[in-house]
């Protein structure tokens, strides 16, 4: 459930964002198993997808395997990592880099933000998704542990569901690390702000209430004060 709701949240305010953007050139940073990645080709977009997992490359390539011709030609799945981006691509090379997810994996973010910035031409949209420092406690709490629940208010690391350690970020910190980029805070989101403590092994919910709660879901993730303690920020910057 978590994952349905961070990849329909995420696409839909990415639809929102490209608003009368027509065929874009969308560079996907840690595409994964390429979900936002075929939901912009099958809009039309040229998508580059990298991604260090074989794994999840290939099972993004099995899923594109399966779309129509005119989705596949629009679609390259590259294996890499973010790093090495400046040496593949030249500058102004893409009109919008998603980067969702890697850079709570990284010990500082900065260097990869403006590294992805040199990548977008005049006018493009640097999407990131991030863990929300502003609510690491929350989790812990849900759980019960309150000793890493209060650790949280002093850290800007955690340990994901997978027991990977990682980092979190604010939106303000994101934001002047935008504006010195030249890629100014242009909108940012919550994601996950209802759901987030739902069990791994809750049952699933019928199509009507799915579509209810993706729309509350949806009305949480730009409102204030909920999208200020979602678990994850998606943060759109344009240059």
């Amino acid at each position: 459930m978590r994952n349905l709701v961070r990849q329909e949240m995420v696409a839909r305010q990415l639809a929102e964002q490209l608003t009368g953007r027509i065929a874009q050139r969308v560079l996907d940073i840690g595409c994964g198993q390429g979900t936002q990645a075929l939901r912009l080709a099958r809009a039309g977009h040229y998508v580059t997808g990298i991604d260090s997992d074989p794994a999840a490359l290939g099972a993004a390539q099995e899923t594109l395997a399966e779309e129509p011709d005119a989705v596949r030609e629009r679609v390259q799945l590259l294996i890499g990592d973010g790093h090495q981006c400046g040496r593949w691509f030249g500058a102004r090379s893409f009109d919008v880099v998603l980067c969702h997810g890697v850079l709570m994996y990284l010990p500082d973010p900065d260097p990869m933000i403006a590294s992805l910035a040199r990548l977008l031409a005049p006018g493009g949209l640097l999407s990131l998704v991030v863990r929300n420092r502003d609510a690491l406690a929350l989790r812990p709490a849900a759980a019960g542990d309150w000793r890493a629940a209060l650790e949280a208010f002093e850290s800007d690391r955690y340990y994901n569901r997978l027991g990977l350690a990682a980092r979190a970020d604010r939106i303000g910190d994101l934001a002047v690390t935008l504006s010195e980029v030249s890629v100014p805070l242009r909108h940012w989101y919550g994601v996950r702000v209802l759901t987030e403590s739902t069990p791994d092994d809750a049952p699933p919910v019928d199509g009507r209430q799915l579509a209810q709660l993706l729309e509350a879901e949806e009305r949480a993730g730009r409102t204030d004060p909920y999208r200020q303690v979602a678990a994850l920020l998606h943060v759109v910057g344009m240059k």
